[in-house]
């Protein structure tokens, strides 16, 4: 008698496991994706596996502009940057220029690649190209223009409110699934990601890479597959504001503009005060990606960006712009490529 009634204890609890897993992992999703654009969809990472629509890509109407109208400088690149300061920028060298300077997300994968094959004038990335391991990551260089910090972001309902560096390895390695393990409700963690699979990218994608560099100093290191997969990081931080229990990993410059809850770090708020100060600890920098010569137009926008008029526009957005940041490039410990920097260092020679 009891051996039955603990079989049936059993069977039950198993059944709301299934009943919990599939309405987190299969049903929510289609829930929202039902109210999105069909190219926006979010994939289990199974199912990215299968598709070809978590890469970093233009959409088609968008891929046929030319770079060769003097009039026109087209960016393409780290949805990060074009949400921080990007398209603010653009408005305001239009205003003074008369030049127009289209703005078009896709990626820090994106932006490396489309500016070395002459499919834009300018690229923004948030990681260094990688000449060594990408032929289409050859002939171009870097402008550094700015600081961001890698930020853990989660619905405004969490009652979490801080997170450390070592749970947050355990949480995207998937050995922490539940807010109770972290002081919070007991519920499951719903966790966003980049798709992981080589031919997508994910590894390499501006949060992808920095993230492994800087956190486990492993750029291939495996996360967990239980999770969300979203083809950009912008798509991410949307749907971070739309499901409870979410977490994903983004950048500051973008999700201070998102309604999300940022989480502090080791006990330190991710603000533009502690960037600079560097106590929020996974800063890094932003850079502008042109080709090794640059044509006129774009070496004037590039001087542009980097005089005081075109930094105060970086800053007024909320990213911490190269005064602000000088003494962050000593700090830094995960510099790349610095050969391919036109600007490496200089930012220290800024008088205050």
């Amino acid at each position: 008698m009891i051996g039955n009634v603990r079989l049936k204890y059993l069977c039950i609890i198993g059944f709301i496991s299934i009943i919990t897993i599939s309405v987190t992992f299969l049903i929510l999703p289609r829930l929202f994706n039902n109210n999105m654009p069909k190219d926006r969809i979010i994939y289990t990472n199974q199912e990215a596996v299968n598709s070809d629509c978590c890469c970093d890509e233009t959409p088609a109407s968008e891929e046929n502009i030319t770079v060769e109208d003097e009039k026109l400088i087209v960016f393409k690149g780290c949805s990060i940057i074009r949400r921080a300061f990007m398209t603010a920028a653009a408005n305001a060298y239009q205003k003074k220029t008369g030049i127009e300077v289209k703005v078009i997300g896709g990626g820090a994968t994106l932006g490396i690649r489309a500016t070395a094959a002459n499919d834009s004038d300018i690229g923004g990335s948030c990681r260094p190209p990688l000449p060594d391991r990408f032929e289409q990551e050859k002939g171009v260089k870097m402008v550094h223009v700015g600081w961001d910090s890698l930020v853990y972001i989660t619905h405004p309902s969490n009652p979490v409110n801080n997170i450390s560096l070592k749970d947050v390895k355990k949480i995207l390695i998937g050995e922490i699934t539940n807010w109770k393990q972290l002081g919070g409700e007991d519920k499951k963690i719903v966790l966003i990601f980049r798709s992981q699979v080589p031919e997508h990218g994910g590894k390499v994608s501006g949060v992808g890479y920095t993230t492994r560099k800087m956190i486990f100093n492993d750029p291939e290191k495996n996360y967990t597959d239980k999770a969300l997969f979203f083809k950009h990081s912008s798509e991410i931080e949307e749907y971070i504001e739309k499901l409870e229990n979410s977490f994903a990993v983004t950048g500051y410059s973008s999700a201070n503009k998102r309604k999300v809850k940022i989480l502090n770090l080791n006990g330190y708020q991710p603000t533009k005060e502690n960037i600079v100060s560097a106590k929020y600890p996974l800063f890094r920098p932003l850079y502008i990606i042109i080709r090794e010569k640059p044509s006129p137009k774009v070496q004037e926008f590039i001087d542009w960006l980097l005089s005081d008029e075109g930094q105060k526009v970086v800053s007024d957005e909320g990213t911490v712009n190269l005064k602000e940041g000088k003494t962050l490039v000593d700090k830094f410990k995960f510099w790349q490529y610095t050969d391919l920097i036109i600007n490496y260092k200089q930012e220290q020679k800024i008088e205050n």
